[in-house]
């Protein structure tokens, strides 16, 4: 008979994988988008729905997904999940006109309310010290989206795009049976209800800590989704590059975005969320503020005429730039969910479905503001810009609401001496 331990970390294995596929398919559009977007002469901002339209399922569903979760197990939610999404995935490749794209993509979305139940449901087979570990190395299913560029591509310029969602509709259905005789049920779901009622479960949407969350998943998460289905794109625009560099390149930020959240983990395990998610903001920031300057020529009149400067990024510092962003939503994103573990650990699953319905509608939403952007002021840095203001209003918010109680909490429990004179 198997022990506990590893059935924690079978369950956890597979869950792992199985989201990377998952996430896999929620980013397919980013590759395959792009021809579409060719050959029915779509406009940036309708790239940027046709792109973001399975994010907004799969982020709408994400807290009936966490609730469902926390009633009856994360093994049962999971498997059916999978199954469902795959006779939409192979209907993409049938696809003629925009609105079919659009309409299957919504259900193909669905794939990506399972980070949702992989998060619950992992959680659960760890103790409180152990699980922002094992969270984050869920989370690095994130990779997905980077194994998308890396494979969807070569798939393209071998057999066309439609071959792409075939592809992924078997690979979908294998996956699901792997997962099933992988995994194991939760001991608490195994009478196939729980205790807490879905009142209980609904009250959590009147927490404003959990909107603060909400918020700075958003941006870790969400704009790590928005970008990664922008990056390609903007690679073949910005700097003329083919779909197979430009994927390739992107994966850059994508890689790291998924690989590194266990990392993450371990960290918000020993430093606590706090902290690590205060310096990702920070850093962040500071990405984002190099990465929002436009391409710009700039004339000098001199004592011998005007003389002409070029500012901007080149393809290597840019992707030096948005590989170390990547870096930091991927710490950021176990961060937040460290916070979650640590103040919500009986509600996890509604906590989580409601912070990831809000890093998925930034996911969905960025990208169409993106597309938007660049039609409205033609500058495609833009992009960023957007980002640099909605960290920084995030880091405000931070400050007011964790950073100066703490502060004044400390100066409580070590008053500074009073001197006589």
């Amino acid at each position: 008979m198997a022990t506990q331990t590893y059935k924690s970390w079978s369950v956890v294995t597979a869950s792992t994988t199985a989201f990377t596929v998952c996430f896999m398919v929620w980013m397919m559009f980013a590759v395959i988008g792009i021809p579409i977007k060719k050959t029915l002469d779509l406009n940036e901002t309708q790239f940027g729905i046709l792109v973001a339209l399975p994010v907004l399922t799969g982020s709408l569903i994400r807290l009936p997904l966490g609730m469902w979760t926390d009633r009856y197990g994360g093994r049962i939610v999971f498997f059916i999940l999978m199954l469902s999404t795959v006779i939409p995935i192979w209907l993409i490749s049938y696809g003629t006109e925009f609105w079919h794209y659009l309409v299957t993509g919504l259900f193909v979305g669905v794939a990506g309310g399972s980070f949702t139940v992989g998060i619950a449901y992992c959680a659960r087979w760890f103790p409180k010290n152990r699980q922002g570990l094992a969270m984050g190395i869920f989370g690095v299913g994130n990779t997905g989206a980077a194994v998308t560029k890396l494979v969807a591509p070569t798939i393209v310029v071998a057999y066309g795009w439609a071959m792409v969602p075939k592809v992924y509709a078997v690979l979908m259905l294998l996956m699901a049976v792997v997962f099933w005789f992988f995994s194991y049920t939760d001991e608490d779901h195994a009478t196939g209800h729980s205790t807490v009622t879905m009142r209980e479960q609904l009250r959590a949407l009147k927490d404003p800590t959990v909107w603060r969350y909400s918020q700075y998943y958003s941006i870790v998460f969400g704009g790590y989704v928005a970008l990664s289905l922008w990056m390609t794109k903007y690679y073949i625009s910005e700097y003329g590059f083919d779909l197979q560099l430009a994927a390739l390149l992107a994966a850059g930020f994508s890689i790291p975005g998924g690989v590194l959240r266990a990392i993450g983990g371990y960290f918000s395990d020993k430093y606590g969320a706090h902290f690590i998610t205060w310096w990702v903001l920070w850093i962040a920031l500071v990405c984002l503020f190099f990465l929002s300057y436009p391409q710009t020529d700039l004339v000098i009149q001199t004592v011998t005429g005007p003389k002409t400067f070029h500012i901007g990024l080149n393809a290597t510092v840019f992707t030096a730039i948005m590989f170390t962003m990547g870096v930091a939503f991927a710490i950021g994103k176990a961060s937040v969910f460290k916070y979650i573990s640590d103040d919500y650990p009986h509600n996890i699953g509604v906590i989580s479905g409601i912070v990831g319905l809000a890093g998925g509608m930034g996911g969905f939403l960025l990208p169409i503001m993106f597309g938007a952007l660049v039609d409205l002021t033609g500058v495609r840095s833009s992009a960023f810009m957007l980002m640099f203001g909605i960290v920084w209003v995030s880091l405000m918010w931070m400050y007011f609401t964790e950073v100066r109680p703490l502060g004044a909490a400390q100066a409580l429990k070590h008053p500074e001496p009073t001197h006589y004179t």
